[in-house]
């Protein structure tokens, strides 16, 4: 069950992202944006976690999470950018 909430909470905070942050090049797809979503997440705990926001063993809230993967967004958006022809 802790894989289906992953997977949906990585969905609704890469979408929520998605629409904070529109461009040319964001990610497209139902699989890509839940990917990023939940990179997203796993970020946000990561970082909050290393700077002392968060104990060890403790989740980042829904905040914390959309801005994760606004991150990985904007990494996506840079790394994988559309040459102009």
């Amino acid at each position: 069950m802790d894989v289906f909430w992953t997977i949906a909470v990585g969905f609704i905070v890469g979408v929520i992202a998605k629409l904070l942050m529109p461009g040319k090049n964001e990610p497209k797809g139902f699989i890509l944006t839940t990917i990023l979503g939940v990179a997203g997440a796993y970020v946000a705990t990561f970082l909050g976690q290393f700077i002392g926001i968060y104990e060890p063993g403790q989740y980042s809230g829904f905040f914390g999470k959309v801005i994760g993967a606004m991150v990985v967004i904007w990494l996506w958006s840079r790394l994988f950018r559309k040459k102009a022809v």
